[in-house]
């Protein structure tokens, strides 16, 4: 299981750091991901750190978003600096099994978080 937390609504120029608590498996084996839909439209590639340690941004947000995993704590951390009103959406823990390469497909992810609302104002 996946649950998201740390939304909420901030001005542009904010940050905000999301968490992902995953429960049930062996965390260090899994890669984990990040997504972002916004209504309307499709569910998006944000990051992703794989098993290994592997981090991949989309274009949209390198350089102003940062993924890390504690394995420790059974964590995923999705920090986000430079927040604009592009970046609202819902955002999505995901997982996988594996994985020493990045994917950044949603089918390819098999578990799933409820998702927590980032609203960015200008």
């Amino acid at each position: 299981q996946l649950a998201e937390s740390g939304g909420g609504l901030v001005q542009a120029g904010d940050s905000l750091r999301l968490s992902c608590a995953v429960s049930g498996g062996s965390f260090r084996d899994y890669s984990v991901a990040w997504f972002r839909q916004a209504p309307g439209n499709e569910r998006m590639f944000v990051a992703t750190i794989t098993k290994n340690g592997q981090t991949s941004y989309a274009r949209s947000v390198k350089g102003r978003f940062t993924i890390s995993r504690d394995n420790a704590k059974n964590m995923v951390y999705l920090q986000m600096n430079g927040l604009e009103p592009d970046d609202t959406a819902n955002y999505y823990c995901a997982a996988r099994y594996g994985g020493n390469m990045a994917v950044f497909t949603a089918p390819n992810y098999g578990y799933w978080g409820q998702g927590t609302q980032v609203t960015v104002s200008s």
